[in-house]
């Protein structure tokens, strides 16, 4: 079985991203954060790698966040051995794909869908949510059938290889909170678990990108929780909590278990504490203390935040440790880091 830094080995190997600028490691983070230049993209997880690739690819060029954002969030969307975020998500209790994502742009401007079933491209349903339509938040089947009007594809979600976890999990059928586990009952921190041989992923890719204009947006996209009750939907597409973006002060997102991050308004949270004068790594410790203080109980499980500020400064914590996310910028376009946690 694969442990975390196998996982992020693999990853990195499978993206073809081993060599000249990437580590091939993650590499720890100092208390006051890291410094990036102008412009850049920050995601969660190993994944995070090759997306922020395909974010670079268009602010290299002068693009816009928002589209960087978007292109980087669909990588992991259409990526066939990641069971956590889009088309080859694990289903909930009953075996039905259903998937999450938000988007915000630099003037406030946001959009999001929950809930969505048959769409692999959640970010960009979402995104056409806030262009096209008067709303924020899609849900079920309205957002399916807006996706369809849209023009996006209906298609069978469930793989083969989802189903057989799925199948699996129904023997036992246990919820079981495991932080940072790649094999388990329990779905929502970093690998989506039950997997057949033991290869796991992480959960939500959140994505956050800064332009050579000096703009700032945000992505979010995810299946969800593993086996999940049918209609739970996690902080992935509320915006606040998953995801918030403002450009007078920076962006911040989530991964982990949902429910605390919301019951907590968490990305909101981080970026207030920003406009209060605290670095992006001070504002994100203060958001998972703020969890624990409330319920210290959920020290067993796994929520972490990332941020990054106007001026490109970038922070990242966590509850537990195994939280990574990936930076890409002119200076040294990719690297893993380790980010910093309480247990």
């Amino acid at each position: 079985m694969l442990n975390r830094r196998g996982l992020i080995g693999a990853s990195l190997i499978g993206s073809g991203l081993v060599g000249a600028r990437a580590a091939s490691a993650a590499e720890p983070t100092g208390g006051a954060g890291i410094q990036l230049t102008r412009p850049c993209v920050i995601s969660t997880w190993d994944f995070g790698v090759p997306a922020n690739q395909a974010a670079w690819a268009i602010l290299s060029k002068g693009g816009r966040a928002l589209d960087a954002v978007e292109a980087g969030a669909r990588v992991p969307e259409q990526d066939l051995k990641n069971h956590s975020v889009g088309r080859a998500g694990y289903p909930d209790r009953d075996g039905h794909v259903s998937l999450d994502a938000s988007i915000m742009d630099e003037q406030g401007n946001c959009g999001a869908v929950a809930a969505l079933e048959h769409i692999a491209h959640p970010i960009s349903v979402a995104r056409a949510v806030m262009e096209k339509t008067p709303h924020v938040l899609l849900v079920g089947a309205g957002a399916l059938q807006f996706a369809q009007e849209q023009g996006f594809p209906r298609e069978e979600l469930l793989t083969p290889e989802s189903r057989a976890a799925w199948e699996a999990w129904k023997k036992d059928a246990k919820y079981a909170p495991k932080a940072n586990s790649e094999v388990g009952d329990y779905g929502k921190t970093s690998g989506q678990l039950g997997t057949p041989g033991g290869a796991g992923n992480h959960d939500t890719i959140g994505m956050l990108a800064l332009d050579a204009q000096g703009n700032l947006s945000g992505a979010c996209t995810t299946s969800g929780m593993a086996w999940k009750l049918r209609g739970r939907v996690g902080d992935s597409p509320i915006v606040g909590a998953g995801l918030y973006v403002d450009n007078d002060v920076g962006g911040a997102t989530s991964t982990g278990v949902g429910e605390e991050v919301i019951r907590n308004v968490g990305s909101f949270l981080v970026v207030e504490l920003m406009r209060q004068g605290r670095s992006p790594q001070d504002a994100c410790k203060e958001a998972v203390a703020r969890i624990l203080k409330k319920k210290p109980q959920a020290k067993d499980i796994q929520v972490g935040f990332l941020a990054v500020n106007k001026q490109g400064q970038v922070g990242a914590w966590a509850i537990q440790k195994g939280f990574t996310y990936a930076l890409c910028d002119g200076a040294r376009q990719d690297r893993l880091v380790a980010g910093q946690s309480f247990y």
